[in-house]
């Protein structure tokens, strides 16, 4: 397509050139009188005028295919660059920005490039032949022809550039404005936006920040427009300087009529090349700037990862588990500790409840095990090697999670199930087993079309889960890895009523047993089904123990579990009834 491309160019770089000297002709033969001659030149003119339409045609054809095609190759570079970010990276407004900014003109700027190289080397063509043609008449006309349109050129790169430093410094601001767009237009912030009166607040924040950028860009616009009008009249005035120059030329006689055609349409012609040709480096020179956008995103070292080691390489005689070995871990900005100082071992096979107050770094502690996080300090050791060590799939194979903000995907409901092991997204059986296990057999049977029934609202006859669906559809996820020995759950039953999650997690237990599982819950009845509970409080392990041990103890777990039983027992009989119905 761009070698095709390129043979437009040439072809619509020449046939302007042969139509000028055949007007040329015609004007000759009319002059002289010669109807076979003058006859002749209007064909051969039409025959160019319709190569050219032909030229033009196949040119912006070429365009668009070739930018589809750039455009969903260069996305893809984007997106497959975006895949091997890591989670602390979506969590770097810096970064977010450049992925932002090479995003935003992703699909217009890399065509614009190609088509601006074969626009100058177009016009380039072209000038050249009607600058031939006017040397004919006088080399100062040539000098005239380049000089005009350079002061016009001069202005358009340097509102190119300010128009680039503009977007670029509200890179931020932009994605605050789309944040304002997504939040009043999207489904999930529809109830509170309604029943909170917060869509004239968002409205008018999205207003204000609109309205500033609309002020920024009609400046800037009104500047650009004014300049480009004021220079222009520079080269309409050389034209017509020239024009009168030739016409006088031609009444006194020192050109011929057809002669004068040649150089009044080589001249304006040319004068337009060449201003195509100092505006095509112009617009090259912004799109290169946003380019710069495009390969400072995909040129970001990620890092790179020491070599993995094979999970069936451990070293001989090594622990089974999971070792945390003075682990710190703070986030990026911050000086505050998220967790520090964990030294805790969790043996193969055992059951580990985790507790303690939110923003304790429970969370935390689960997305190192998982490396979705690398520890700032310390290791992580699973049957005795470091993570880092650890091929990623190889690693993650191993470990089930179901976060507490787990995704709600626009999926049939078997592929919600079936993302939890995307190998086997398709095999109806174990997704059935995994829907099973969980206890979500109510939300299939529920559901009109069962397995196959479209979730969500986005797409049409889309189910909507209520919150307690969608979480037991989340819990069948962690149990398609069936072969993960590692099983975690992050409150992912918060949305339950206490009997269902009692019963949820009776039976994560009986389906676990011989696995190590790690589950983090504020409801203490739950947690006590573990055979030992950690306490982290302030980012660092302060107790760790049986509940029966916890209790004993009467210290901050004590506590904790005294304080929610106390909840339970103080509710007046009315008030249980109440709040049961």
């Amino acid at each position: 397509m761009t070698v095709a491309l390129a043979a437009g160019a040439l072809a619509s770089a020449g046939l302007p050139l042969g139509m000028a000297w055949a007007g040329k002709r015609i004007v000759d033969a009319v002059v002289a009188r010669s109807e076979a001659t003058a006859l002749r030149w209007v064909v051969v003119e039409l025959g160019l005028v319709a190569a050219l339409a032909l030229a033009s045609q196949a040119q912006g054809l070429l365009r668009s295919v070739l930018g589809a095609r750039l455009s969903l190759d260069i996305n893809l570079s984007i997106l497959e660059k975006a895949g091997t970010l890591e989670l602390t990276h979506f969590e770097d407004p810096e970064l977010y920005d450049k992925l932002t900014r090479a995003r935003r003109e992703a699909s217009v700027r890399p065509l614009s490039m190609v088509t601006r190289s074969f626009g100058l080397v177009q016009s380039a063509l072209t000038l050249a032949g009607y600058a031939s043609f006017l040397l004919g008449y006088g080399a100062w006309a040539v000098l005239v022809l380049g000089l005009a349109a350079v002061p016009s050129t001069v202005a358009e790169v340097r509102f190119s550039g300010q128009s680039f430093r503009i977007r670029n410094w509200r890179s931020a601001e932009s994605r605050r404005l789309m944040y304002l767009e997504y939040a009043l237009a999207n489904d999930q912030h529809a109830k509170e936006m309604k029943l909170f009166g917060l869509v004239p607040l968002f409205l008018g924040r999205y207003r204000e920040l609109g309205e500033r950028f609309f002020g920024e860009d009609w400046r800037l616009a009104t500047r650009r427009s004014g300049w480009a009008y004021a220079l222009s009249l520079l080269a309409t005035v050389s034209f017509y300087g020239c024009y009168a120059a030739m016409a006088l030329a031609a009444a006194r006689g020192r050109i011929s009529l057809g002669e004068m055609t040649l150089y009044m349409v080589a001249f304006r012609q040319g004068q337009q090349a060449f201003q195509s040709l100092l505006s095509g480096f112009g617009g090259m020179f912004e799109d290169n700037l946003y380019m710069s956008n495009l390969f400072a995103f995909l040129d970001f070292e990620t890092g790179t990862s020491p070599p993995p080691l094979s999970p069936v390489s451990r070293p001989a005689g090594s622990e089974r588990g999971v070792r945390f070995e003075g682990v710190g871990f703070r986030y990026s900005g911050t000086d505050r500790w998220a967790l520090r100082d964990i030294n805790l071992f969790i043996p193969e096979g055992e059951s580990l409840a985790i507790v303690g107050r939110n923003g304790a770094g429970k969370t935390t502690f689960i997305k190192l095990l998982t490396r979705l996080y690398s520890p700032t300090e310390g290791r992580v050791l699973l049957d005795g090697i470091d993570l880092a060590q650890w091929a990623l799939p190889a690693l993650r194979a191993r470990i089930g999670v179901i976060f507490q903000d787990f995704n709600q995907y626009q999926l049939p409901l078997s592929e919600n199930v079936g993302v939890g092991s995307v190998e086997a997204i398709g095999e109806r059986p174990q997704v059935e087993r995994a829907v099973a296990q969980a206890g979500a057999g109510d939300v299939v049977a529920g559901a009109k079309g069962g397995l196959d029934a479209p979730l969500g609202k986005w797409f049409k006859d889309g189910v909507e889960l209520s919150g307690g669906q969608w979480q037991k559809i989340a819990l069948a996820r962690a149990f398609m890895r069936e072969e993960a020995d590692i099983l975690v759950l992050d409150e992912p039953t918060s949305a339950l009523d206490a009997e269902a999650e009692h019963a949820v997690f009776e039976r994560f237990r009986a389906l676990t047993r011989g696995k190590t599982s790690i589950l983090i819950s504020h409801r203490f009845p739950t947690a006590r089904l573990a055979d030992r509970i950690v306490v982290i409080e302030g980012g660092s392990v302060v107790e760790s123990g049986t509940h029966g041990e916890l209790v004993a103890r009467g210290e901050r777990y004590a506590t904790m579990f005294a304080l929610q039983a106390q909840g339970y027992q103080d509710d007046p009989p009315p008030a249980r009834a109440a709040a049961h119905a």
